[in-house]
């Protein structure tokens, strides 16, 4: 049986600079036997976060007597800024798939979305006009505007088990409607 072991390593930049490109190159030295690199992941903050799949444990939709848990959602309405809680009973990271309306006009970037204290941060890259549908979708890895393929700058959004706070920023004084839906997720049978 094959053992993978996550490693992890903070990088650290001038905070004024934005990271434009990285490389990376993965050295083994002095050792025998064989080894594998899967999941090679860069992303914001020094803490392990992310939705990524464990290579030992296959995950599967999380159940309450026996039976499959309907998919979650949370829905509300933001003015300036908002944190919403989220609930997740499962006993790992689910995506989360949240669909965003502004209710009025509001400029390229001012729609953020963030985990914790602002971390993992997703800005929707256009202009909004009031009644567009934005999507950032962790289940089909999509971002759109209106059912059609949009640009954002950062990461899809992940619930962690148990609860999780995710700020949503806007544009001063101007609200958006917001729609959250995840499917939560229990560890499963193994696959190694």
């Amino acid at each position: 049986m094959a053992e993978f072991t996550r490693f992890a390593e903070t990088i650290t930049v001038k905070e004024d600079m934005r990271v434009v490109s990285i490389t990376v190159k993965p050295i083994v030295s002095d050792c025998t036997g064989r080894i594998w690199f899967t999941d090679l992941m860069v992303q914001e903050g020094d803490r392990l976060t992310g939705f990524m799949i464990n290579p030992e444990t296959l995950l599967e939709k999380y159940r309450e007597d026996d039976a499959i848990v309907a998919p979650r959602f949370y829905n509300g309405i933001v003015r300036s800024s908002g944190t919403v809680v989220i609930f997740n009973l499962g006993s790992t990271t689910a995506g989360l798939d949240i669909p965003v309306e502004p209710i009025q006009d509001m400029a390229v970037g001012s729609i953020v979305l963030s985990q914790g204290a602002g971390s993992h941060k997703a800005t929707f890259l256009e202009e909004a006009s009031a009644g567009d549908t934005f999507s950032l979708l962790a289940s089909s890895r999509e971002c759109l505007r209106n059912g059609a393929a949009t640009s954002k700058d950062g990461f899809f959004q992940y619930s962690a088990a148990g609860d999780s706070k995710h700020p949503i920023t806007l544009e001063k004084e101007k609200s958006a409607k917001l729609y959250i839906e995840f499917q939560e997720m229990q560890d499963g049978g193994d696959v190694l």
